[in-house]
């Protein structure tokens, strides 16, 4: 059943979403038009984060678009384990979805073992929302004032640099351990609870560099308090316009953003997801939904089928995946 269940997901996403909406079950065409009732958000950590915010960024155009409302339901745990988890257990009618992050989709499942869901299988990965841009951000005291000049410090100084992130585990933790191996460069990790923290440490000079979400940075940059040497996206950013990419300076590989998307059990019905996916996409297109996502630091989404979706969540998981196991990464 499970390869039968495989086999249809990969035919129906090949972008034949006629084909497949011909062909759903009789059983799946008989419960009417969809959607019939409210549609629940649900966010796994609490009100305030940048998941959360992009969640109610999302919910009135999408709820204008589908014609019902769309409720976010905050239920915070466990790193945003607990809500992804019954997310993945709940009835697969695309009434009950999760707004996923590289927090529940790729760090958790990556460092705890036993976190009871698999990021692809037991879901129906449907759009991208925005992107987040990373960035290599350390504090104005540190000598130097390029990505170069910061390697080069940290190979002659050994041991001497801390760096912090929101967590064990955390994608802030991640991506160090990526740079890391990427470079050569050694550095202690110190983990802090949560963003509210972890900008503590960095404005105090308590720990000397991140490599984590700008946006929480973005504005102690612009003071002068903290110095950003490289960015992970696409192009440079109109936010920081000298800030060179990660790319530009020589390392594609470490040119990962983070990303916010939509989730749905596995199970779904494909013309379900295929209703979801076009009206994201169309919430995302209005120019006033790009400019809000910019305002906020964030890339407005391109256009990624659930199948693009999912081959960039099974690319990143390997890759993570790799260092995770050369740091021996942990959070349990």
């Amino acid at each position: 059943m499970q390869k039968l269940i495989s086999t249809r997901r990969h035919f129906l996403r090949l972008g034949l979403g006629a084909v497949a909406l011909a062909a759903a079950p009789a059983a799946v065409l008989a419960q009417g038009a969809w959607p019939a009732k409210p549609i629940t958000l649900v966010v796994p950590f609490p009100p305030g984060g940048s998941v959360d915010i992009m969640a109610r960024q999302y919910a009135d155009p999408l709820a204008r678009i589908l014609g019902v409302p769309v409720v976010v339901d905050n239920r915070p745990g466990a790193g945003g384990s607990v809500a992804t988890q019954s997310v993945a257990r709940s009835k697969p009618d695309g009434y009950t979805l999760v707004v996923s992050s590289q927090s529940s989709h790729l760090a958790n499942p990556l460092t705890q073992p036993r976190i009871g869901y698999d990021p692809i299988k037991d879901f129906e990965n449907i759009a991208i929302l925005g992107r987040q841009p990373n960035a290599l951000v350390v504090h104005a005291s540190l000598p130097v004032r390029t990505f170069a000049e910061f390697l080069a410090y940290a190979k002659k100084n050994p041991g001497k640099l801390d760096y912090g992130s929101g967590g064990a585990g955390s994608m802030g933790q991640l991506n160090v351990e990526m740079l890391k191996a990427n470079t050569g460069i050694y550095a202690t990790h110190i983990p802090y609870r949560g963003g509210s923290q972890l900008i503590t440490a960095v404005l105090s000079n308590e720990v000397q560099f991140i490599l984590d979400n700008l946006v929480i940075m973005l504005p102690h940059i612009k003071d002068g308090k903290v110095r950003a040497l490289a960015v992970a996206s696409e192009q440079r950013l109109p936010q920081l316009p000298d800030v060179p990419t990660f790319a530009e300076l020589g390392y594609p590989q470490l040119n990962l953003s983070s990303w916010t998307g939509i989730a749905a059990p596995a199970g779904t019905p494909e013309p379900v997801v295929q209703k979801l996916y076009q009206a994201v996409r169309q919430a995302a297109s209005d120019p006033a939904m790009q400019a809000a996502l910019r305002s906020r630091g964030v890339v407005p989404p391109e256009d990624m089928p659930p199948a693009a979706f999912e081959k960039m969540m099974a690319e990143r998981l390997q890759r993570y995946g790799e260092v995770v196991k050369r740091a021996k990464i942990s959070a349990e």
